[in-house]
């Protein structure tokens, strides 16, 4: 009896970390990567170019640039200069007054 609970214990220490590090079902296709690329390249970057030890940099700085052209471009309603108030703030608010009895 105990080498079949033995037994179990040890398969299932086996099997765990092999489920933990299962894949996801999306996968990207050539399509998707090209138009990242044509994303990245309308914003100034370009493969190959300038010092590969600054390539995190420049990637980053260019990722950063489509993400705030596409917040911009695709946001609800537009831009708006204006201001609104729709409430004041109490400033001044006696905090013992409030809470003490």
């Amino acid at each position: 009896m105990k080498s079949i609970i033995f037994a179990v214990l040890i398969a299932s220490a086996l099997v765990i970390p092999v489920a933990s590090f299962a894949q996801s079902t999306e996968h990207t296709t050539r399509a998707q990567v090209r138009a990242k690329l044509v994303q990245l390249e309308s914003v100034g970057y370009h493969v190959g170019d300038g010092d590969p030890t600054h390539y995190p940099d420049a990637i980053q700085a260019a990722e950063a640039k489509v993400a705030a052209r596409d917040a911009s471009t695709s946001s609800y309603g537009g831009a708006s200069s204006s201001t609104s108030q729709s409430g004041s703030r109490v400033l001044g608010a006696d905090w013992n007054a409030m809470y003490s009895r």
